[in-house]
């Protein structure tokens, strides 16, 4: 097993953005295993941070700049370590290259120091079912796996500890860590696109061009033996040129006789992008097949929780866009009957709701609207289903929210919490955070 400490030691980094995930913690905290001489940054207070200085209390090379940035930290530098979100106009990214200060992230300076095989998976949305399955898949097979990326409490460069010549590290990619990569230029050997949807636009300042670009570093710097498999839906769009091996996933590549327990076309969708590039890097239609019939999905993605009184539970909670809500929608809706009770709303990521506002009188009986800025942008045309039939309310807080949706649902109708916003806003830091709280809060109502 190799040792990077030494590429680390005496080195004078920034870390810009701890937060509270575990992903930036757990990475300052590899940093200053190796010797390195730390400035951590991030513009949340001491008191917001507190959980995370906690862990890293014992370093004593780490001196901390919170509640703000300042440019000097971005001077005489080595290297600045950015999280995801940092802006892309940020002055002080711009101040670290403006002095010849390498700007890196964590999974690509993971790959770069590494040096083993990297599966990356990118898309809008699928792309941590298709993460987890292919997971699965490869455990099964017999692989060693480290999971990595935009996996919950994972600091991806802790991982460095397990790499063995045999490894081979899976990453979960947003558009964010893939501008490390792009920065870097660099792509995964096995890369997978599986949607491209409206997402992030508050971001990218309404240019999804710009969100496409970060996107499609997950091809862009691959070479001809390396493997691309993109959803049928991306075809359109895959104008840059893609060097590797350019596989589309369709509806031939999962067997009709295959049964998959999560619900919904467009995780048949995502089976169909796992189960190629499986089958691309050798492994066997057995091993798959079994993975791919008993996998029940992953936390806060169309999960179904149980059923209740007759009333089935599923909490989608990582659904933060309106066209994800909309899958969920048709997944788990009956076409011949309106009977599900959706909970609906979040903070605004300034998307288009008109699809969502279609499909919504289609499926859903009752409608509870979970008051937030991206709520009231949805919230008239909601109340005007009230004339079609359907019971519409608007609560502040998941704990009424979820209370009236309980109160609402009658045996045979199934509760969807499908938000089709982002979490951040007044009632939480993330949307792990919002997930765990609606589970709390269904976990009580099997104890009432």
């Amino acid at each position: 097993m190799q040792n990077y400490k030494e590429q680390f030691k005496g080195k004078k980094i920034t870390v810009m953005g701890l937060g509270l995930l575990g992903r930036g913690v757990g990475d300052t905290a590899y940093l200053a295993e190796c010797g390195a001489n730390l400035i951590v940054t991030d513009l949340k207070s001491k008191e917001q941070l507190a959980s995370s200085l906690k862990i890293l209390s014992k370093y004593k090379n780490i001196s901390y700049r919170l509640g703000e940035h300042n440019l000097e930290d971005f001077k005489n530098r080595d290297m600045i370590l950015k999280a995801a979100g940092v802006p892309l106009d940020s002055i002080y990214v711009n101040e670290a290259h403006k002095n010849n200060i390498p700007v890196e992230m964590s999974a690509s300076l993971f790959a770069k120091v590494a040096g083993i095989k990297v599966v990356g998976i990118t898309g809008t949305r699928g792309k941590s079912t298709v993460t987890h399955l292919i997971n699965q898949i490869f455990k099964l097979a017999g692989k060693k796996v480290l999971l990595g990326g935009n996996v919950r409490g994972v600091s991806t460069l802790q991982l460095l500890k397990k790499v063995t010549p045999n490894s081979i590290a899976l990453f979960e990619l947003d558009s964010w860590q893939l501008q490390g990569f792009g920065d870097s230029k660099i792509s995964p050997n096995i890369s997978i696109f599986t949607t491209f949807l409206d997402d992030h636009l508050n971001y990218y300042k309404g240019n999804r061009d710009l969100y496409f670009d970060d996107k499609a570093n997950i091809f862009k710097y691959q070479k001809e033996e390396d493997i691309f498999v993109a959803g049928e839906g991306l075809v359109k769009r895959l104008h840059a040129k893609v060097r590797a091996r350019a596989l589309v996933a369709r509806e031939k590549d999962l067997p009709k006789a295959w049964k998959l327990k999560i619900p919904g076309e467009h995780n048949r969708l995502n089976a169909q992008c796992a189960v190629l590039a499986a089958r691309r890097m050798g492994i066997s239609e057995k091993t798959i097949r079994k993975v791919v019939e008993n996998y029940e999905g992953v936390e806060g993605r169309l999960q179904y929780i149980r059923e209740i009184k007759g009333i089935k539970i599923y909490n989608d909670n990582n659904s933060t866009t309106p066209d994800a809500t909309v899958a969920a929608l048709r997944a788990v809706g009956d076409k011949k009957k309106r009977k599900v009770v959706l909970i609906v709303g979040g903070d605004d990521k300034k998307l288009d709701t008109k699809k969502l506002l279609h499909e919504m009188p289609k499926w859903c009986s009752k409608i509870v609207m979970f008051k937030e800025r991206g709520t009231e942008t949805i919230r008239d045309a909601v109340f005007k289903f009230k004339k079609k039939g359907i019971e519409v309310y608007e609560e502040e807080g998941l704990p009424n929210t979820v209370k009236r949706a309980y109160s609402l649902a009658k045996p045979g109708e199934t509760i969807l919490y499908s938000p089709g916003f982002s979490s951040f806003g007044k009632y939480f830091n993330n949307e792990y955070e919002r997930s765990d709280q609606f589970m709390k809060l269904i976990k009580n109502l099997l104890y009432a």
